[in-house]
């Protein structure tokens, strides 16, 4: 058994190292790579998939966990070896559905996709995109159809993104979020708050600098990070000690700020997984809800609130004395939690934050099951930005074109970044009961404990149980709306004085 498990480890580790690969590949593509060297990036990314894929649907590795199955009974459910044959049995019968061949394909299209998306963007032209997303589309429907779903076809892929969760239970949620949304936005959205410092000349270089500075404060080991321009901001990397966070820098804005705070909180998780399994599967995030309950914590609950301002708003207004050394504190933190319905998602604030996750959510939904024409998208789009939000879309780029995600066949996914900012307000709350004095810590500017605390209790898991169950662990329950909700409300419900 012993010599087994040795074999199908070192299988197992090989795929993992393909894995971060092929991130690397993929981060070399969004931020300095050639423009066009597509073609190669996406034979590259092609053949590192079908390897990948090859690698876990051999034979022999059915054949070892067939073989271990009788010690996995026997071990210890929360050992690292019982999660790894778990893991390795669910990735194992997933992967032997798929042909090598549709793998490489979805990797290589999706590779030849990001520059066309980048070039219709651009242009805020949808038709130069429309191509490479049919072919996409058409791919993904491929893959669903591998699986032979009895129910929601739209399962397969959340699947991929949220294990186990179903396109039912995210329904229900976000239904429950919207109920509870539309009419807090459209009291909101009338309060007249200036946030006109926001805008203005903020030169790029000092943004680099105070990215840094921020990174650097929240905390991370030495010589294990690094800071990158892209069109749009993602975090990756090859390890818990090969950090790739990106930003995306408006020398007219400080969104860059909030932008690298968020990425933090991805990079963060990955950087704090136990260096013992991270050469393993079950060394990494769980989820990509969990991952992003990481990143919202950080830009949000930490990032937009008066306890952290307090501390740092001083340190912000030394860097920009002409924009903000005449904005006082209560100014400056009412202007960066304005609610105020916008085109764009990464710029939306935490109140509308959601209704952008619900209405790409729906439209997947629609896509996967045939229920739209692709031509028709930007003005699907465009009809339920001014239903749910009262925004009139005045461009493609603006509106089916701002995210990468359906160039990159990532269908399944958008529906995470809203459940993952449910979960950040529970992890957030046991946290600080946990913790006992968060908010104080946060302005005399000690980030260590809360960063100590999501490692022991969050990060600490890697992949070894469900999302779900690691969120049990680390809080007490599964996921639950009611914790946000209350917050927006209690948050929003009065000026907070500094």
């Amino acid at each position: 058994m012993d010599d087994a498990l040795d074999r199908l480890t070192s299988r197992l580790v090989d795929w993992h190292a393909l894995e971060a690969i092929e991130s690397l590949f993929t981060w070399d593509q969004r931020t300095i790579m050639p423009p066009a060297g597509v073609t190669h990036r996406g034979a590259h990314l092609g053949l590192i998939g079908r390897m990948r894929h090859e690698l876990l649907t051999d034979p022999e590795t059915g054949r070892l966990l067939d073989e271990l199955a009788p010690l996995g009974a026997e071990l210890d459910p929360d050992s690292d070896d019982a999660a790894l044959l778990r893991l390795a049995r669910r990735d194992y019968e997933k992967a032997v559905r798929v042909p090598a061949e549709l793998q490489e394909e979805r990797s290589r299209a999706a590779s030849e996709a990001m520059p066309v998306w980048i070039k219709a963007k651009e242009t805020s032209d949808f038709r130069i995109f429309l191509p490479a997303l049919e072919r996409n589309v058409e791919l993904t429907r491929r893959y669903v159809d591998c699986f032979e779903p009895e129910g929601d076809l739209y399962d397969v892929l959340l699947d991929d993104y949220e294990p186990e969760m179903k396109t039912a239970e995210v329904a229900r949620i976000f239904d429950e979020v919207k109920a509870e949304l539309v009419p807090l936005i459209a009291e909101l959205r009338s309060r007249d708050v200036d946030d006109s410092f926001l805008s203005g000349n903020y030169p790029v270089e000092a943004q680099i600098a105070l990215g840094w500075e921020v990174v650097d404060m929240f905390g991370h080991r030495p010589d294990a990070w690094r800071i990158d321009p892209t069109e749009h901001p993602f975090a990756s990397g090859a390890g818990i000690d090969d950090v790739r966070i990106t930003t995306h820098y408006h020398d007219d804005s400080l969104e860059s700020l909030f932008s690298t705070m968020h990425e933090y909180g991805h990079g963060l998780y990955e950087h704090q997984i136990p260096r013992r399994i991270a050469h393993l599967p079950i060394g990494t995030a769980v989820s990509l809800g969990m991952h992003e309950s990481q990143s919202r914590l950080w830009e949000n609950l930490v990032g937009r609130s008066a306890s952290f301002w307090r501390f740092f708003y001083p340190r912000l207004q030394k860097r920009f004395p002409a924009q903000l050394g005449g904005v006082d504190l209560d100014r400056f933190y009412a202007g960066i939690n304005r609610v105020k319905p916008s085109l764009i998602r990464i710029r939306a604030d935490e109140v509308t934050y959601g209704m952008h996750v619900i209405l790409r959510f729906e439209l997947e939904q629609d896509i996967v099951n045939g229920r739209v024409e692709l031509r028709d998208l930007p003005a699907r789009w465009a009809e339920k930005m001014h239903e749910y939000l009262g925004i009139e879309v005045p461009d493609d780029a603006g509106g089916v074109l701002q995210d990468m995600h359906w160039a990159i066949g990532y269908f399944g996914y958008f529906s995470t970044y809203l459940l993952g900012t449910v979960m950040s307000v529970q992890i957030w709350e046991k946290a600080a009961e946990d913790i006992g004095e968060l908010d104080a810590q946060l302005e005399r500017g000690e980030f260590a404990p809360l960063r100590e605390w999501l490692g022991e209790n969050v990060h600490a898991h890697g992949r070894k149980f469900s999302p779900q169950e690691t969120l049990r662990r680390a809080v007490g329950t599964t996921i639950d709306a009611k914790p946000y909700l209350a917050y927006l409300k209690r948050k929003y419900g009065a000026p907070v004085a500094a």
